[in-house]
């Protein structure tokens, strides 16, 4: 055994170096996901999870690749899983940007199932001896190398899934892009006519380009798988991850504060509002309730400011520095209030669930359930049910 690994080289080049700038900036991202992002933020904490297992899975290939896996080789085959959780995670990353929903692992377990089984059948190539996993290692890097002659157990003949782990992958990849790219395009077509890339481009376009990133990642794999042997061209999709979270962490920079002009400013600090914040939102909310201002589908900042003789922008302050929202969250949050209630008064029952929306001003059915599942956690048909 000493003879195998003293044969294994130490390889410290480009690649290895880019896998561990790659992955120190990936659990530099987790870290500061972990210590900045709310729990009501699901896209952000599910983006979280995704960067730990890509991290987690570079440092592995990094091992390998480096050769320095000889000297841990209890982390052999250590994290092989994980890659299946990637579809799934891809998955729920795209769906939490469209939909605001976070996994539920009430509904949500099936899509853990096979990793769940996989991890299972690891610990088969976990609780083995390392001779065992020098000759997995060796098999996978360095096949030209001799391996230890040794008696397999009857568990390990069985774990079928080493042999055909690329093939698991790609299916898992393969389903979960076939239900992510349904998922963005059902979005896409419930916008129908009111589709505008101005207005809510933003979300719907990241989901989009992520998945193409990822269907790009994809075709690599492919690739890869169809033109190594073993793992030796793992390297180069762990390049990719490493471009992956550097694009990552550029992006969350540039929406950082710390570029704006007054970052250390506290919000509103340099505005020039005097007037009694608090009083204003007395004023807003009484104005509303007598003139139900909130129901009408033209409902905007400028004509509630007009309405009250007050400065647009003094008007959002108060209510952002009052109730930490926006206008349009404000006004919907009253809407969603006045829904509830006609959900339940049997005088609307005449209305569909759509209907009910319109009436409390909302311009399209998703507008209304999006808000409506924002403001009260469930959707308008569970809600009802749930009161009945």
């Amino acid at each position: 055994m000493q003879e195998i690994l003293s044969q294994i080289p130490i390889r410290q080049d480009l690649v290895s170096f880019i896998m561990v700038l790659g992955i120190v900036q990936g659990f530099l991202l987790c870290v500061v996901i972990a210590l900045r992002s709310s729990k009501q933020n699901y896209s952000i904490r599910i983006l979280g999870w995704l960067t730990l297992c890509l991290s987690l899975l570079s440092s592995d290939v990094y091992l390998c690749y480096s050769g320095l896996m000889k000297y841990v080789l209890f982390l052999n085959d250590s994290t092989e899983f994980i890659v299946l959780l990637l579809g799934p995670l891809i998955f729920f990353f795209i769906r939490s940007l469209l939909e605001r929903k976070n996994i539920s692992w009430k509904k949500d377990w099936p899509h853990f199932v096979l990793p769940a089984v996989y991890f299972l059948f690891q610990w088969a190539a976990m609780l083995q001896t390392d001779a065992f996993k020098l000759n997995a290692y060796v098999g996978s890097y360095y096949p030209e190398l001799p391996r230890l002659e040794l008696e397999y157990s009857v568990l390990w003949k069985f774990f079928f899934f080493r042999d055909n782990d690329r093939w698991f992958n790609l299916l898992s990849f393969a389903v979960y892009f076939f239900l992510s790219a349904r998922l963005i395009y059902q979005y896409r077509k419930e916008l129908g006519a009111s589709f505008n890339k101005e207005k809510i481009g933003s979300k719907y376009l990241f989901s989009r380009n992520t998945f193409l990133f990822f269907l790009f990642a994809g075709a690599l794999i492919l690739t890869i798988y169809l033109n190594y042997d073993n793992d030796l061209g793992d390297h180069f999709i762990i390049i990719l991850i490493s471009l992956s979270l550097f694009s990552t962490s550029f992006f969350m920079l540039s929406e950082s504060r710390l570029f704006e002009k007054s970052w250390i400013a506290e919000k509103y600090e340099t505005s020039g509002l005097n007037t009694d914040q608090l009083h204003i939102l007395e004023r807003v909310q009484q104005f509303l309730q007598e003139e139900n201002y909130h129901l009408r589908e033209d409902a905007s900042l400028s004509g509630l400011a007009a309405a009250l003789n007050l400065a647009p922008n003094y008007l959002s302050q108060s209510i952002n520095s009052q109730l930490r929202q926006n206008f349009n969250e404000f006004i919907n949050s009253h809407r969603i209030e006045e829904a509830k209630k006609r959900l339940l008064d049997s005088s609307y029952q005449h209305l569909s669930i759509e209907g009910i929306g319109n009436s409390v001003g909302f311009r399209s059915k998703s507008a209304f359930y999006t808000a409506f599942k924002k403001h009260t956690g469930s959707t308008p048909a569970a809600f009802v049910k749930e009161k009945a």
